[in-house]
């Protein structure tokens, strides 16, 4: 696993990196080709966070925890990333299927920009990324490893944008545009 780290608001010490790629290399198992991953390390208030994103061949796995000790951080953040990778594997077998079909453009981050509005309100940040076919259950599976709380998608039966977003319930939502 190449792994990128970053650090905001804290020195990312050779001792910390030894820590992550550590933690990180039981997850090598799951992967049968080389992967990237991006480990960025922030300090708050006393408060600790790790977010570890990896970037598989097909879709991408992110986990974010906060404690009050950075190792711990990284602990927890890797055991949730392992129970990710492992429910998206069970799901796969599951359905029959391999890696290969399930369609997800990495995304592509632009340089942070900054727009201000008429309230004083600005963009902060910006994302772009392809709309590629895909049907519901796959909207849902990236959605839940992104761990975000909606996901837009183009879908592969009529071919039109749609929104899956998650519910104060816990189900699913979903909103189709007409263009």
């Amino acid at each position: 696993m190449r792994i990128e780290f970053y650090g905001k608001n804290i020195e990312v010490t050779p001792a910390l990196k030894k820590q992550a790629e550590k933690k990180l290399s039981k997850l090598d198992k799951y992967f049968s080709e080389e992967v990237k991953a991006k480990a960025t390390f922030s300090a708050t208030k006393g408060d600790h966070t790790t977010e570890i994103t990896v970037f598989l061949p097909s879709s991408i796995v992110r986990a974010e925890e906060t404690t009050q000790d950075m190792y711990a951080s990284i602990d927890l953040a890797v055991d949730a990333l392992e129970r990710q990778v492992r429910k998206y594997k069970t799901r796969l077998k599951r359905r029959n299927q391999n890696a290969d079909t399930i369609r997800f453009e990495n995304f592509e981050q632009a340089m942070p920009e900054s727009e201000e509005d008429e309230q004083g309100k600005i963009i902060s940040k910006r994302k772009h990324f392809k709309l590629l076919p895909m049907h519901e259950e796959e909207a849902m599976l990236q959605m839940e490893l992104l761990n975000h709380n909606f996901f837009v998608f183009l879908d592969a039966e009529d071919n039109e944008p749609a929104l899956l977003y998650k519910r104060r319930d816990g189900n699913f939502g979903r909103i189709d545009f007409d263009i």
